[in-house]
């Protein structure tokens, strides 16, 4: 990798510049994403003669369960199977948006690693 250096930044070599290109298309072409993760969880309760404290014990659920960070607090919600089966797209883009984020990121360390500058200290 080729990087020259300006006064108005960095330039890296044809490859890096079209694979940039290419990750800003992809992100370019994302639709809504929701943050955070989905799981399907099976609980129990805080009854003592209930079911889910039985040997062998029947939990309840499952729940569809979304959890995310909103200010630094997690916040959860029960989603329904249509729920899920609607946001799941939503959800795939948002995979999606953190593998070309760190895939840009990725580049970025090499283009930056590859700056002669950093043989010279």
């Amino acid at each position: 990798m080729v990087v020259t250096t300006t006064k108005t930044g960095i330039r890296a070599d044809r490859a890096a510049r079209a694979k940039q290109a290419r990750i800003a298309k992809a992100l370019s072409e994302l639709g809504l994403a929701l943050p955070g993760s989905v799981e399907v969880r099976s609980t129990r309760c805080g009854k003592a003669n209930c079911r889910c404290k039985a040997d062998p014990p029947q939990l309840h659920g499952p729940y569809i369960v979304w959890t995310r960070k909103v200010d630094a607090k997690t916040v959860t919600r029960v989603l329904s199977p249509d729920q899920l089966e609607d946001y799941r797209p939503l959800f795939d883009n948002a995979k999606r948006l953190r593998e070309l984020v760190t895939e840009l990121q990725s580049l970025t360390l090499d283009v930056v690693d590859s700056d002669d500058r950093w043989r010279t200290h």
